[in-house]
């Protein structure tokens, strides 16, 4: 079975998760990394948060592209500090939550397997902005998760070009907040979401390299943003 833990720095009250209540932090060992349930996802929207310092500035990152060998390096870094991570922020459709646009999970055993051992905060941050489940998808406009922050881009439904970025950029906050609580120093994100993505991220409908929303913030903040395809 599950064993629902709580970090002894967070005050489980005040923790920012998809829901009104706090993250359960979730410890996937061997025998129960099949059967974890993370957190449940509200459907309705949850308090506003601000977080307790100021959101860090946003830069954006070096122009060129890096060669083959330094990426290889860099994924390598990145698997080896969610190797090291006692705690770990994680987008809740990879651990079967069903929370995407379309209100289906990404259940992903390779991230299960990785999470063994670990305490595990689960994170929506779409459905923590009050976007509701299912809802439209959006994508990116005018650039990537750090042109957002910039002024730059912006976040619009797909299929009406309604501006969302409000909602999204609330909803990175909240994982911002959260991985602060809870002293979380790596967060292991769905690839290609306008707000987790951290590699390639759909702009105007076109794949990119770029991040999203929220990993754009917590990067900022000098957290390690893992990609579910790194593992």
């Amino acid at each position: 079975m599950t064993k629902a833990v709580e970090p002894s720095h967070a005050t489980a009250s005040e923790a920012v998760a998809p829901t009104h209540a706090a993250p359960k932090p979730i410890e996937l060992s061997p025998s129960s990394t099949h059967e974890v349930t993370p957190t449940h996802v509200a459907h309705d929207a949850p308090k506003a948060v601000t977080p307790a310092h100021a959101a860090p500035e946003v830069q954006s990152p070096a122009q060129h592209a890096p060669s083959d060998q330094g990426e290889a390096s860099a994924r390598e870094a990145r698997r080896e500090a969610l190797r090291a991570a006692p705690t770990v922020m994680v987008s809740a459709c990879l651990l079967g939550e069903a929370c995407r646009y379309d209100g289906r999970s990404q259940r992903s055993e390779r991230v299960l397997a990785a999470l063994e051992g670990k305490a595990v905060i689960p994170i929506c941050p779409e459905a923590a902005a009050g976007m509701g489940i299912p809802r439209p998808p959006v994508d990116l406009a005018g650039g990537t998760g750090v042109d957002v922050w910039a002024g730059r881009a912006r976040a619009l439904t797909r299929e009406t070009r309604e501006d969302r970025t409000a909602a999204f950029q609330d909803g990175a906050q909240q994982a911002l907040e959260a991985a602060r609580r809870f002293d979380v120093t790596v967060a292991l994100l769905k690839e290609k979401s306008p707000s987790c993505g951290s590699q390639r991220v759909y702009e105007t409908g076109v794949l990119r390299p770029g991040e999203g929303i929220t990993t754009a913030l917590l990067r900022a903040d000098g957290r390690t943003v893992v990609s579910d395809e790194d593992l």
